[in-house]
């Protein structure tokens, strides 16, 4: 069931006012209305793979096969989808560095988890890694800042999580010993959601969430080599459909978690954590509208940031510790992310491009 997650997908990209990007906790009584303004993308997908680059360029990635990349702020995608993909064909997290080099991640279980490498724009793609483990099953990955860094991590194929790391921009890969990692619960997993399960902060640091039988949050200080695990705040649900399911850092002390139950959609009561110690520990958030897949954190505003699922969207001014409701109702989304300068993109629901206004 988690891996056919019925979240609908957009893409939306979301311009921040100039008034949120400087939030002023002293200036409470005046925060921006905000609201999202709404258009379609031309494609009827589920988009929960999001990389944005600037403000005019994003890439998205559909569970139907299709990838798409816009260079004019989202008025026009262009359709780059990998020969031979199709319909079965599941891309959950693409990650770039420009308008011309992207990988995409496929996931599923033996060879139908693989990492695709573009360095024109999508006119040509090569397989960079195909997954030769039946066991292994690939959620997410994640570059560190310059693009050449990168890792991915896999659902437990033998007793703990799976992480394959590139040190040529995702020309390669190779699979990490396993010895630093520790040992997952019994069906522990992560969820390919959003592709926020694994993110990295600073040159070195990544965080990986879980969810299923426990819910917890791993960190690595070494690109990946070690880890080390705690629990989580987030509840794992009554049926295993929960955990911790999106994660974003302000920087590698500074960070987020959000999650919930994907059964259970309207139910945001402890979805969300903050961590102010690297992962270390974390401390439960402010509830939310329901189950979110995804946060950010708005580029310039030192507390702020966007929580985005099925039900709504949410934003914090105090770093986490609670939240407002931005939408409500099915204008779902998948992922989000920020840039510098006060832009956001994400992903959520109908096939649809917008942006976040006063």
């Amino acid at each position: 069931m988690r891996r056919t997650l019925g979240l609908v997908s957009v893409v939306l990209s979301l311009v921040l006012s100039g008034a949120l990007a400087a939030y002023n906790p002293a200036e409470a009584k005046v925060r921006p209305t905000l609201s999202w303004h709404v258009t379609n993308v031309g494609a009827d997908q589920e988009l929960r793979g999001l990389a944005a680059v600037d403000r005019r360029t994003a890439w998205v990635s559909g569970d139907s096969g299709g990838v798409w990349r816009t260079t004019d702020g989202g008025a026009t995608w262009q359709d780059v989808t990998p020969p031979g993909s199709t319909d079965q064909t599941l891309y959950r997290d693409v990650a770039a560095t420009d308008a011309d080099h992207a990988l995409v991640l496929a996931i599923g279980f033996g060879p139908d988890s693989k990492i695709l490498r573009t360095d024109d724009g999508g006119a040509t793609w090569e397989a960079a890694f195909v997954n030769n483990d039946p066991k292994a099953f690939y959620d997410c990955m994640a570059m560190w800042p310059g693009g050449r860094n990168g890792i991915a991590m896999s659902d437990p194929p033998d007793g703990k999580f799976r992480i394959i790391r590139t040190h040529d921009s995702g020309r390669t890969w190779t699979v990490v010993d396993n010895a630093g990692m520790p040992a997952a619960d019994p069906d522990e997993f992560g969820f390919a959601a959003s592709g926020t399960c694994l993110v990295t902060a600073g040159g070195r640091d990544a965080y990986l969430a879980s969810g299923g039988s426990v819910s917890r949050i791993y960190r690595t200080h070494d690109r990946g080599t070690t880890w080390q695990a705690v629990d989580s705040t987030i509840p794992t649900g009554t049926n295993g459909s929960g955990g911790t399911f999106g994660l974003a850092f302000r920087n590698p002390q500074q960070g987020l978690a959000v999650g919930g139950d994907f059964a259970d959609p309207d139910n945001g009561a402890l979805a969300s954590a903050y961590t102010a110690n690297g992962g270390r520990s974390w401390t439960a958030g402010g509830d939310v509208g329901g189950y979110r897949s995804a946060v950010a954190w708005v580029s310039g505003a030192r507390r702020t940031a966007i929580a985005v699922g099925t039900s709504g969207s949410d934003v914090t001014y105090d770093g986490g510790r609670t939240w407002t409701a931005v939408t409500t109702g099915g204008d779902g989304f998948d992922s989000v992310q920020c840039l510098p300068g006060g832009v956001c993109w994400s992903s959520g629901a109908g096939g649809r491009v917008g942006w976040l206004r006063r």
